[in-house]
């Protein structure tokens, strides 16, 4: 009855349309106070949540990528990856995901990159001739590399769901393959939408074009290897790293590139404001809602229900990945992280997976969750940015969903996808 209550209560705030975080804050009260458990104890687990050194990491990652979304920088990946795949067949869609990999890889959200790229690469990409509906899905699946390659705020998240015995260093290293290949995925899919349609190529500027482009990007490269080498070598915690990050993404920005205005500094801080405010109130609620969990041995059940339909590893990951999909298809994905986290995290240790490549698995899953109808963020942006209807998006996406998923195969049955540089860095 109290697992009901719990879950009850959560649908239904989440029903009447309030925020998940209180939605997730009203359920775990009510779940105490069927329980008879003191109020001061939920509330202690809402503190407790919040109060976890790793998690001054995620304000400096959240506000260098907003520096980086507005100092300039993404302009400058984009002029990069135009030199160095914009003369293959269908040259914008592979400068969309090339650019989505860099620009990904240093900002560590989706939809900053699709908010960034997109305000770029889609009037360029209708302007040269394609096709709206393709600009915005390439656009909007490419971003999905935001959160698999680091630094991504989202892995701490994941981390700090995990109970705090998984390192972010490894989720950071074992990110790096699963992302590329799912660009590349994404890349085979978008040449291959491109043939059928007939897009065209960009000519080849020349090596020099190619190797100025290099240099005058590598000020902003350097973030990314700045903050995960930091965490790497063990000279910065990620906390000390993100803060770094943050302090070298104003320098870049704002004495190199010269490009950050004090509207955009004075944006760029109300913005890492308001989604780091959004996240801790998030994470606290989710931690009395996890405490409950717990307490009803939910991991343990669900364990048991999938033992019930198969005892095969592989069809249970199957079933698992089905889940995380169709969940991230109607929730956010933080307040998913911290929720399925310590749910499927047991039932997949007691299958054998090592718990950084779930986190990978879990990134990927609800990544694609960002671009799917009916509460995909980044679909939203993107389809805004490109001036078309959700519906007519969608009605195209598929080639893109399937490159995503099957890179999410690939990942989920062959660790070594994942694995292999975590275990030749330790």
């Amino acid at each position: 009855m109290g697992l009901t209550i719990l879950f009850g209560l959560f649908f239904l705030g989440l029903i009447v349309g309030a925020p998940v975080a209180f939605a997730l804050g009203i359920a775990a009260v009510g779940g105490f106070i069927y329980e008879g458990l003191p109020l001061f104890v939920a509330f202690q687990r809402i503190l407790s949540g919040v109060s976890v050194y790793s998690l001054l990491a995620i304000p400096f990652f959240i506000f260098a990528g907003e520096l980086m979304l507005h100092g300039g920088i993404a302009a400058r990946l984009v002029r990069l990856a135009a030199a160095a795949v914009g003369s293959m067949r269908g040259g914008l869609g592979m400068v969309n995901v090339a650019s989505s990999m860099l620009f990904g890889g240093i900002s560590g959200s989706a939809v900053a990159d699709t908010s960034a790229l997109g305000s770029i690469l889609m009037p360029v990409m209708k302007e040269k001739g394609y096709d709206a509906d393709y600009a915005v899905n390439v656009t909007v699946t490419s971003s999905i590399a935001g959160v698999v390659i680091p630094p991504s705020h989202n892995m701490i998240l994941y981390a700090v769901a995990a109970g705090g015995s998984i390192s972010v260093g490894k989720l950071f290293i074992a990110g790096i393959a699963p992302g590329i290949l799912m660009c590349a995925c994404l890349a085979v899919a978008a040449y291959i939408v491109a043939v059928r349609r007939g897009y065209g190529s960009e000519p080849f500027p020349g090596f020099m074009a190619l190797l100025i482009s290099f240099i005058v990007s590598l000020p902003g490269l350097l973030t990314a290897v700045i903050i995960v080498g930091g965490v790497l070598s063990g000279v910065l915690t990620v906390t000390e790293s993100g803060a770094f990050g943050a302090i070298y993404a104003i320098v870049v920005t704002g004495l190199v590139y010269r490009e950050l205005t004090w509207t955009a500094f004075r944006n760029a801080v109300a913005n890492a404001v308001r989604t780091t405010a959004l996240v801790m109130i998030l994470v606290g609620c989710a931690s009395a809602f996890a405490y409950l969990l717990a307490l009803y041995r939910v991991p343990e059940q669900l364990s048991t229900v999938l033992l019930d339909i198969s005892h095969d590893p592989r069809v249970i990951l199957l079933m698992l990945n089905l889940m995380l999909l169709g969940l991230g298809m109607i929730m956010d994905m933080a307040a998913l992280i911290l929720i399925c986290t310590p749910i499927f995290l047991p039932v997949v240790v007691n299958l054998g997976m090592d718990p950084v490549q779930f986190g990978i698995i879990l990134m990927m899953n609800l990544g694609l969750g960002l671009c799917t109808p009916p509460v995909g963020a980044c679909l939203f942006v993107g389809c805004v940015i490109g001036d078309i209807k959700i519906e007519q998006a969608v009605k195209t996406i598929w080639p893109f969903y399937l490159a995503i998923f099957v890179a999410l195969m690939l990942v989920t049955y062959i660790p070594a996808v994942s694995m292999t540089l975590p275990h030749l860095l330790k």
